[in-house]
């Protein structure tokens, strides 16, 4: 069901701990002065309503986590339940992930984390894909050398297009599982989407992708 847009939480989000301003003078930004240190910086696309962010900052302390999600509304959700205790290694960006290179230097992201992606599975909505062609080359823009791309989905379709796109473009992959709940994978940390297709029973879809 499509979440109903919360006008009141939009306009409150900016002013939110962690929220960053987009405008142009953010651009390009040095994200060791945003952190206050020169860390791993692992960089979230769609957060969602941020229980998957929320639990890897408090995980690994040592790396620096960025959301990314476009949708104000959805944002506020996750930005809130940072709210009372703000986590010193976590920043949001509402913005749309066409956008990132705006904001990102080259070569300056060690990971990037898909987690149960819109599968635009029409032919004609291709592009809007998250590994879609050029979505791809923006990643491996932005990654280090060696840097992943970790990608989770309950979707079977959008799963075998995106492992087809990764190895067409280049990309090595590894760590695939078709059913991840049942491939002794242990460092699985779970989205609120992924707790709900678990429950129904729906098998969830990995890998990792990463260019040589």
């Amino acid at each position: 069901m499509r979440l109903r847009r919360n006008w009141q939480g939009e306009a409150a989000l900016p002013g939110m701990p962690g929220v960053l301003e987009t405008g142009p003078s953010s651009y390009q930004r040095d994200w060791s002065e945003v952190f206050g240190r020169d860390s791993a910086i692992h960089v979230e696309i769609g957060v969602g309503k941020g229980d998957f962010i929320l639990e890897a900052a408090m995980k690994y302390p040592h790396i620096d986590f960025i959301g990314i999600e476009k949708s104000w509304t959805v944002l506020y959700i996750a930005a809130k339940k940072n709210q009372s205790k703000p986590l010193r290694n976590l920043r949001f960006l509402p913005i749309d992930a066409a956008a990132a290179g705006l904001f990102f230097p080259s070569g300056h992201i060690d990971r990037i984390y898909l987690n149960f992606s819109d599968p635009w599975p029409k032919t004609r909505h291709e592009s809007r894909r998250l590994t879609a062609k050029e979505k791809l080359s923006l990643y491996d823009t932005l990654l280090k050398p060696g840097g992943q791309v970790h990608l989770k989905t309950d979707q079977e379709g959008f799963f075998t297009y995106s492992l087809e796109m990764f190895i067409r473009e280049g990309w090595s992959v590894g760590k695939i599982c078709k059913d991840l709940y049942r491939s002794g994978f242990e460092e699985n940390i779970p989205t609120e989407y992924e707790k709900r297709f678990l429950l129904m029973g729906q098998p969830i879809y990995r890998l990792e992708a990463w260019k040589e």
